[in-house]
């Protein structure tokens, strides 16, 4: 028996109206709605779509990362169908290089078979914790995964991925880091039981400061602006003047 760990990362709506913080380096967070990552919501869909399947899967961990709100998500994960979740407690900002080494602490301690994550965060874009994790211990991986295939004994994946001019089909040794891409499956909505039985299911919350691992934050976000607003266009009367316009005004030709 075997356990599938899946991280999953809170990120704003993408279908609200998102606003610049007043000092310039993030989102007005206050009263928005979040969501769990979409990529991460397809990780977490193969995992259970590989436990219904087989009878080798003791479980499906979902771990997070952030304040103690990030529960809600987690909660979300479970009404899915994952049977455990852990939140570690931060109120730190967390960038992939942080995200990895505390995903490497909780990984040495629950030692799954396999780590399916989403390929990126719809909110930094980074695409680079799957690759940190799969470094830092030491692990095969395979990206953008389009198609999961685990053999009888667990000792083997085969991944389809889609690359420029075609698929590529990678085996990984197990265990191994996995990131999903959009056309891995297609997540299912959390049923009125799921959701009921999701508030019973077990949800750890782990202090930071107690998995050992020390925040060392590479990147951060200096300062962050809205677009420009579009300007209106404006009519031309011949093909010379258009011409004229795109080279001295809009600089294009």
């Amino acid at each position: 028996m075997t356990k599938i760990l899946v991280p999953i990362k809170r990120v704003p709506d993408y279908e609200i109206k998102v606003k610049v913080s007043a000092d310039g380096t993030g989102i007005q967070t206050d009263n928005i709605k979040w969501i769990v990552n979409p990529f991460d919501e397809i990780a977490v869909e193969e995992a259970l779509r590989l436990k219904e399947a087989r009878d080798d899967i003791e479980e499906i961990v979902v771990v997070s990362i952030g304040p103690a709100d990030t529960s809600a998500q987690l909660r979300t994960a479970l009404a899915m169908g994952a049977d455990r979740a852990i939140l570690v407690l931060t109120d730190e900002y967390i960038d992939s290089h942080a995200a990895h080494s505390i995903l490497a602490a909780v990984y040495a301690k629950e030692t799954p078979g396999l780590v399916i994550m989403g390929k990126q965060a719809i909110d930094s874009d980074a695409n680079q914790t799957a690759q940190l994790l799969a470094s830092a211990l030491d692990l095969p991986q395979a990206t953008f995964a389009s198609k999961l295939e685990i053999d009888d004994s667990w000792s083997s994946a085969d991944v389809v991925r889609e690359v420029d001019g075609g698929l590529e089909t990678l085996r990984v040794s197990l265990p191994a880091i996995v990131s999903t891409d959009l056309r891995l499956n297609e997540p299912r909505y959390p049923s009125l039981p799921g959701i009921v039985k999701a508030k019973k299911k077990p949800l750890d919350e782990v202090a930071l400061a107690d998995l050992g691992v020390e925040l060392d934050v590479k990147v951060r976000v200096v300062a962050m602006k809205p677009p420009a607003e579009r300007q209106g266009g404006a009519k031309v009367a011949s093909v010379a003047e258009l011409v004229e316009k795109l080279k001295n005004e809009a600089k294009v030709i």
